[in-house]
């Protein structure tokens, strides 16, 4: 028998939510650590400690990986000029506090100790690394594989 399917969508604000609500945990969107946007378009955290457009799957991977409950949702940012763009989909809900209030994991204290952790630990990513040097050598490959090709014009000059 087919399992009933949990309601995603959020609820309305109630003052009695507890921490551990869904309602009550951080939101976090790539715009908040992408190098390439100002403070006016939405980067939170310095531009050294940023990265070059964060997808949010990289977000989700990284807070997976440092034992937080995460929560996935499909929104874009409000700031976003291209908010059709699916490489600007996607907001993760983090868990920080515990229901009484208390803090989750002592290396989140707050907002802030989060974002920095990802914009640190996102370029550590396999899915970085690859990409970045694979890149590179397919536009090395272009450039010298041009060099060879006779320039086409007029004939005799």
């Amino acid at each position: 028998m087919a399992q009933p399917q949990v309601n995603q969508q959020a609820r309305p604000w109630d003052p009695k939510f507890t921490h551990a609500d869904r309602e009550r945990w951080i939101c976090v969107y790539p715009a908040y650590l992408n190098s390439k946007k100002s403070v006016n378009e939405g980067r939170r955290i310095p531009k050294e400690k940023c990265v070059d457009n964060p997808l949010y799957t990289e977000i989700r991977d990284v807070c997976l990986n440092a034992g937080l409950a995460i929560g996935v949702e499909n929104k874009t940012y409000c700031r976003e000029l291209e908010h059709k763009d699916l490489k600007y989909r996607g907001r993760i809900r983090v868990q920080l506090k515990n229901e009484d209030g208390s803090i989750k994991d002592e290396r989140f204290p707050n907002r802030h100790s989060l974002l920095l952790y990802l914009g640190e630990t996102i370029p550590k990513l396999k899915t970085r690394q690859h990409s970045g040097s694979g890149s590179q050598g397919a536009q090395q490959q272009q450039q010298s594989s041009g060099k060879g090709q006779k320039k086409k014009g007029r004939k005799g000059k």
